[in-house]
């Protein structure tokens, strides 16, 4: 009798061990979703043109000076790049409303650049492609035996942000004034954030870190890799990180389920 009540108990604490954790996992997923709703992006190109709705544009070289720069404008993200090597300016969650904000409803600049070296060669040479859907945007250029790629997410936390070089490229990053990286002394990773509640990580793969300062980090990404950012409870989470693959990796290196976040 004694031993079937301690196999009915122990029972009963895998199944309610089993229920939090769908509980948990369902959470992850609707925080996510609640962290994008109404998110929708723009670009104002050079000229001012604007380009908005879920269709793909390829701009003309001779729409876009050398240097000049566009600007992308979402609901919870805007920031400016760089036609030439598709360095990131003034990345900014704007504030927008949304119950995941992080922001109190403040404007708050995170990095005054992301910018990288393509020893001196440039993507003038051809065409700007644009593609624009419901809270995502990718952007590609390819020059003379260079390339890059950003993809971006309109939303108030999560994987948000990623920079993708065709070819060995140093990355380096600059934090706007008020934001600086530190120690999480919960997960022993390096954070950036405002000393409140914006919290983010650098989302290196296939990346070396090659200089960390209070404000600022240089990165040597190779061919096929990415430096992306994250946000909010996806930047303190206790995960191993992404797996060194540069071709098809969004599956196997998917994160199945919740993982904790500790101190968020």
């Amino acid at each position: 009798m004694h031993a079937r009540l301690q196999r009915v108990a122990v029972a009963l604490g895998i199944a309610a061990i089993a229920t939090m954790a769908a509980l948990s996992s369902g959470t992850a997923r609707a925080a996510t979703s609640a962290g994008c709703e109404g998110g929708d992006f723009r670009a104002v190109l050079p000229g001012g043109r604007v380009l908005s709705g879920y269709t793909g544009w390829k701009i003309l070289p001779s729409e876009l000076p050398s240097h000049s720069r566009v600007l992308i404008q979402g609901r919870y993200v805007e920031f400016a790049l760089d036609v030439s090597d598709l360095a990131v300016y003034d990345y900014t969650l704007t504030g927008a409303s949304n119950p995941l904000d992080m922001t109190h409803g403040v404007r708050t600049p995170i990095f005054a650049y992301k910018l990288p070296d393509l020893k001196g060669r440039t993507l003038d040479a051809g065409q700007l492609e644009i593609q624009l859907s419901p809270q995502s945007g990718v952007i590609r250029r390819r020059g003379a035996g260079v390339g890059m790629k950003l993809q971006f997410k309109d939303c108030a936390q999560g994987g948000i942000f990623q920079m993708e070089p065709d070819q060995p490229t140093t990355i380096t990053h600059k934090l706007a004034p008020g934001i600086f990286y530190f120690k999480n002394p919960s997960t022993g990773k390096i954070n950036f954030g405002n000393g409140a509640d914006v919290r983010g990580k650098d989302s290196p793969q296939v990346a070396t870190k090659l200089a960390q300062y209070g404000d600022g980090s240089v990165w040597q990404v190779e061919a096929g890799g990415r430096m992306g950012a994250v946000f909010g409870e996806d930047a303190v989470e206790l995960s191993a990180g992404a797996a060194p693959c540069v071709q098809q990796c969004q599956a196997q290196d998917r994160v199945q389920g919740s993982l904790p976040a500790p101190g968020f």
